[in-house]
C-alpha cells in the first residue's frame, strides 16, 4: 500500500513537471527499458527546467531497488492503490502532467481495466502511449480503450498503422493522436569487422535475433531455415540473444529454450546456432547488434504494432529480416529491409540467401535502414514528446540552453599533419576530396577561441595545424589556392581569401605569441591585395578580420581600409534598399547574416552609426524571413531567394544557422540587446532539433555535423564546412555564457 501523505509539503515530486506511470529498471521489461530511456532523453536534453519522475507499476512479488526518478510504487493488482495515487497527485502542485505508458499486461483487471479507475480519480492533463494497439476488438477491449481515452488528453502511439485502428475499430479522433517512433540510441554506421573480432565472431557470416524469450517468438521457424544455408555457407552463424522472460521462466521455466535447443540438436546445428542466455546492457547488445551481418526477427503475432528489437537493428544500419506484422511492414516499406512468410523456414532461407549473395542488395537495404532511422534517435523523439506535451500543457519552451558538451572528436578525426579535409562520407573523412582554404580558415578560428575558453594543449596544436595550412596554400602574390588535392591546386574564390583574413585576424587578436606572430606573416603578405575585393560577402568576411587585428594592433592603414571596405558596404545597401527590400544586392544567398555582422565589426571599432544603423535594418529584414514561427528557417540553397521571387526553403546549411548564431552574439556583444542574445540561442536550437523535421543536426555520437536539411531528411554526411559552423556556434554561446552571465542586464539563471 502507498505511503499516506498529510500535506502538500510532504509530497514526493519535486519541480513543476511531468510524471511517467510505467514498469521501470531494474525491472526487465521491454516498456520498463523503454520508459528509462524515453526519461534519460527527455531530462538530458531539458533538465533542470524540465524533469522527469516516475511511479512504478509492480507486481505483487515484486521487489525492485528503484532510483531516484522513481518517486512511489503502484501496486497492479490492487485498485485501491490506484485511487489513492491518484490523489497523491491532484495535491501535489509540481506535477503538470502525466505520462502513462500503456501495454494490457501491465495494468490490473480486465484488460487493464484498473487503470480507469486511476484516470477518473486524476485531475491531472494526461498522454497515454499505446505500446498494443489490437484491430478488431472483443466489445469488452474496446470499451476499456475506449474509457482510456475518453479521460486523456492526448494519445502516442508508435506507428502510423496505429492511427488507422484506433480511429476505425476504437472510434477515436485522430487529432488526438500523435505518432512519435520508438526511439534507439544514436549509434554510428559503422563496418562490423572490429566488432567480430571483439567478440570472437571473425570469419563467421553472423545471424542475429534479441530479446526476451517467450512462445510465439518463432524463433524455431529461422533455426529450421538453418541446414540449407549451413550447406552453403559452412561459417554462417546464428546467435539467439536474450534470456526467457521473466514471467515466462516463473510459470513455465525454460521450457522455450530448452525445445530450441532440442530443435538445434536435431537438426545437428550445434556449430552454426549458439544462444546467449542473459540480459544484456545496452552496450553489450550495441556490440552483438554491430556484430551482425544479417538481423532476423521472427515474431508471429501479425497485429504486434511495435518492435523494439526491430528499431534497434535498423537504427544499427542492419540488413533485416523479419515477419510481416504490422510493425514490420510500415518500417521496413520502401526496401528498408526484407519481409518472409509466417511460420516458413524456406522464405528465412531465401532472404538470407539473397542478402548474402547480393552485397549491393544488402548495402542499400543497411543504408536506407539506417537513413530512415535517425528521426528515432532518443534526443530527436525527446523533442517530439516535449512538442506534444506542450500542446496540452505548457510544461517550457522548447528552445533549449542546455547544449552539448564541447567535442573535438570529429573535429580531430577530419584533421591530419595537412591540414582539415574538407568532405566526409558519413562519419568518415574522404581524403580524395582534398583540403580548402575556407574550412581551415574556419577551423583556425575554431581552434584558436577553443583554446582561449578551455586551455587545450589538443586545440593549440589543431590551430598550428590549420595556420601551416593556410601558409602552404599562399602564392608568393598573397592570394591563397583555395582547393589543394593531390592532384591541383585552385585559386579561384575570393570569399576563400576574406575568410583566410578574418581568421588571420582573429587568431592575431586572441592566441599565443607565436600563432599571433606567424599569422602575421600570412597576413601582411596578403593586406595589400585586400583593396581589390569586389564580392560583398568576401567583403564582410574582411572587415572582420581587419576589425579583430585593429584591437591587437591599432594601425591607421588598419583602420583606413576598415572604413573603406564598411563605405562601400554602406553604398551597396543604399544603392539596392528600396521599400520593403533592406538588403547589400538583389539576392540572397549563403551566409547572408556575415553582410550586416561586419558593419556591427565596423560600427565597433569606428562609432559610425550610418554602419550601426544599416547593420540593425539588415538583420532585421534578414530575421523576417528566416525566423518563422518559432524556428530558425534559412533560406535554402535550391533557389536561394531573389528580389520580388519566392524564397527557397531547402536545403538548409549548417554554416547558414551558425552565421546566424554568430551575427547575433556579436550584435549583443557590442550593444547589450538581451532579443539579440535571445535570438542567437533560438538560432543554435536549429542544430539541436528546432526545425521543420524536429530532428538534431548535431551528431551527439561523433561530435559531428551532418551537412544539411532537406525537405524530408537530413544529409548524414559530416564534413568540415558543417561541422566546423556548428563548433564556431557552440564556442560563441559558451563565451557568451562565461562573459555575461555576470552582467546585470541577464540574470545568471538565464545562461545554462
Amino acid at each position: 500500500m502507498v505511503k499516506e501523505y498529510n500535506s502538500k509539503e510532504e509530497m514526493p515530486f519535486v519541480q513543476k513537471n511531468f510524471c511517467f506511470l510505467s514498469t521501470f529498471p531494474p525491472k526487465e521489461c521491454g516498456i520498463a527499458t523503454f520508459t528509462r530511456d524515453l526519461s534519460m532523453a527527455m531530462d538530458k536534453k531539458f533538465n533542470p527546467k524540465l524533469k522527469s519522475q516516475v511511479i512504478a507499476i509492480n507486481d505483487d512479488t515484486d521487489i525492485y531497488n528503484y532510483g531516484k526518478n522513481v518517486k512511489l510504487k503502484m501496486n497492479k493488482e490492487d485498485i485501491e492503490d490506484y485511487i489513492k495515487i491518484a490523489e497523491v497527485m491532484n495535491n501535489s502542485d509540481n506535477i503538470k502532467l502525466v505520462h502513462i505508458q500503456h501495454e494490457f499486461g501491465l495494468f490490473g483487471g480486465e484488460y487493464g481495466s484498473y487503470l480507469i479507475a486511476f484516470l477518473e480519480k486524476l485531475t491531472k492533463p494526461v498522454l497515454v502511449t499505446f505500446h498494443s494497439v489490437l484491430p478488431e476488438p472483443d466489445e469488452r477491449r474496446r470499451k476499456v480503450v475506449r474509457a482510456i481515452a475518453d479521460n486523456s488528453s492526448g494519445i502516442v502511439v508508435l506507428a502510423n498503422k496505429a492511427v488507422e485502428i484506433l480511429k476505425q475499430d476504437y472510434g477515436i479522433e485522430e487529432n488526438k493522436i500523435h505518432v512519435i517512433y520508438h526511439g534507439i540510441p544514436d549509434v554510428q554506421f559503422k563496418q562490423n569487422r572490429n566488432y567480430k573480432n571483439k567478440l570472437g565472431l571473425d570469419k563467421r557470416i553472423v545471424l542475429s535475433t534479441f530479446g526476451l524469450l517467450s512462445a510465439g517468438k518463432g524463433i524455431e521457424y529461422a533455426i529450421r531455415s538453418m541446414p540449407k544455408l549451413v550447406k552453403k555457407y559452412p561459417n554462417i552463424l546464428y546467435l539467439v540473444i536474450g534470456e526467457t522472460h521473466p514471467v515466462v521462466r516463473k510459470n513455465e521455466g525454460e521450457k522455450y529454450r530448452n525445445s530450441l535447443i532440442r530443435e538445434v540438436k536435431r537438426l545437428g546445428l550445434e556449430d552454426n546456432v549458439k544462444f546467449c542466455n542473459s540480459y544484456l546492457d545496452l552496450k553489450g547488445l550495441i556490440e552483438y547488434l554491430l556484430a551482425s551481418d544479417i538481423y532476423l526477427c521472427t515474431n508471429l503475432e501479425k497485429n504486434q504494432i511495435v518492435s523494439g528489437t526491430l528499431s534497434y537493428a535498423m537504427g544499427c544500419g542492419k540488413a533485416v529480416v523479419s515477419t510481416p506484422f504490422l510493425y514490420a511492414e510500415e518500417m521496413l516499406a520502401d526496401n528498408r529491409g526484407m519481409l518472409v512468410t509466417f511460420k516458413n523456414p524456406n522464405s528465412f532461407t531465401e532472404a538470407i540467401d539473397k542478402l548474402i549473395s547480393d552485397k549491393e542488395l544488402k548495402k542499400n537495404i543497411e543504408k536506407n535502414a539506417y537513413f530512415f532511422s535517425r528521426q528515432m534517435i532518443w534526443p530527436n523523439i525527446a523533442t517530439r514528446h516535449l512538442s506534444v506535451f506542450n500542446q496540452i500543457v505548457k510544461l517550457r519552451e522548447e528552445v533549449t540552453e542546455k547544449y552539448p558538451k564541447i567535442n573535438l572528436k570529429h573535429v580531430k578525426r577530419l584533421t591530419d599533419d595537412l591540414g582539415m579535409i574538407q568532405f566526409s562520407k558519413l562519419s568518415q573523412p574522404d581524403k580524395e576530396s582534398g583540403y580548402t582554404v575556407d574550412d581551415n580558415s574556419r577551423a583556425l578560428i575554431a581552434a584558436v577561441m577553443h583554446h582561449r575558453l578551455m586551455k587545450s594543449n589538443q586545440s593549440l596544436a589543431l590551430a598550428r595545424t590549420y595556420l601551416k595550412f593556410l601558409e602552404h596554400s599562399q602564392d608568393d602574390d598573397g592570394t591563397f589556392n583555395n582547393v589543394i588535392t593531390k592532384d591541383k591546386r585552385v585559386n579561384d574564390s575570393e570569399d576563400a581569401f576574406g575568410r583566410a583574413i578574418w581568421s588571420l585576424g582573429f587568431a592575431i587578436e586572441n592566441s599565443i605569441q607565436e600563432i599571433r606572430e606567424n599569422a602575421e606573416l600570412i597576413f601582411n603578405k596578403s593586406f595589400p591585395l585586400i583593396k581589390n575585393l569586389i564580392h560583398i560577402r568576401a567583403k564582410a568576411f574582411t572587415i572582420i578580420g581587419l576589425c579583430h587585428y585593429y584591437k591587437k594592433y591599432p594601425k591607421q592603414e588598419i583602420l583606413d581600409q576598415i572604413k573603406s571596405i564598411a563605405d562601400s558596404l554602406r553604398q551597396a545597401y543604399e544603392e539596392n534598399e528600396s521599400g520593403d527590400w533592406r538588403w547589400f544586392e538583389d539576392n540572397l544567398t549563403y551566409s547572408n547574416s556575415k553582410i550586416p555582422e561586419s558593419l556591427f565589426y565596423a560600427y565597433d571599432i569606428t562609432k559610425d552609426n550610418t554602419y550601426l544603423e544599416i547593420a540593425e535594418k539588415s538583420l532585421a529584414f534578414l530575421s523576417d524571413l528566416v525566423f518563422i514561427g518559432d524556428k530558425l528557417v534559412p533560406i535554402g540553397q535550391n533557389g536561394w531567394h531573389n528580389r520580388n521571387g519566392v524564397r527557397a526553403f531547402f536545403d538548409q546549411q549548417p554554416v547558414d544557422a551558425a552565421s546566424i548564431v554568430q551575427t547575433y552574439l556579436a550584435a549583443f556583444n557590442f550593444l547589450n540587446k538581451k532579443e539579440y542574445y535571445n535570438k542567437a540561442v533560438l538560432a543554435f536550437n536549429w542544430f539541436l532539433g528546432k526545425n521543420h523535421l524536429n530532428q538534431m543536426i548535431y551528431n551527439e555520437s561523433t561530435g559531428g555535423c551532418f551537412d544539411g536539411l532537406s525537405e524530408d531528411r537530413v544529409n548524414l554526411n559530416q564534413g568540415a564546412e558543417s561541422t566546423i559552423s556548428y563548433l564556431i556556434a557552440r564556442l560563441c554561446l559558451e563565451e557568451a555564457k562565461k562573459q555575461k552571465s555576470t552582467q546585470e542586464s541577464i540574470p545568471i539563471d538565464q545562461f545554462p
